[in-house]
């Protein structure tokens, strides 16, 4: 890369790596495997920056990136190899929230198929509007909204009588 444009990657990188990681998290559920996300992304960012840094919105183009490569994982079969497992540490402490209810929410989360799974991170956990969400996934304002209704009545499938315990509805 020539004319500083590495310069300008890895201010990029380092700006945004915290936002990157947050949704990479909220995605996967795991921090290691988060962390595998955003290498992924911020490697093939790298690959493509001199062609894209220009582009009008950097940050939504990136977050696509993160998302597909989230969703095109979950798509790969068994022959998707790890080469080692790492030695169990203990999940940060976020704040606010129960910690047994954020893992019985992220368990139930991680049985939902991976795109409503990735369209109901997007829209509440990352606040983020349908329009938004449609542009990410390549689809319709409408599949956004199917998906996220056949997501949350999943959840609810899931979760059972111990919705009532997190504060929902039947």
């Amino acid at each position: 890369m020539a004319n500083g444009s590495d310069a300008e990657y890895l201010a990029y990188v380092h700006g945004r790596t915290t936002g990157l990681r947050r949704t990479a998290y909220l995605l996967s559920g795991d921090e290691h495997h988060a962390d595998d996300l955003v290498q992924e992304t911020i490697t093939k960012l790298y690959v493509r920056w001199s062609r894209i840094s220009g582009v009008e919105n950097l940050d939504a183009y990136v977050h696509t990136m993160l998302v597909r490569i989230f969703l095109d994982e979950k798509r790969r079969g068994w022959w998707k190899v790890r080469l080692g497992v790492p030695p169990d540490r203990p999940a940060p402490v976020q704040a606010g929230g129960d910690v047994e209810e954020r893992a019985l929410l992220r368990a139930a989360l991680s049985q939902v198929p991976p795109r409503q799974q990735a369209v109901l991170v997007l829209r509440f956990l990352c606040d983020q509007p349908v329009a938004d969400v449609a542009r990410v996934l390549s689809c319709s304002e409408g599949t956004v909204k199917s998906q996220t209704a056949h997501g949350l009545t999943a959840l609810r499938r899931i979760l059972g009588d111990r919705i009532h315990s997190l504060g929902g509805t039947r």
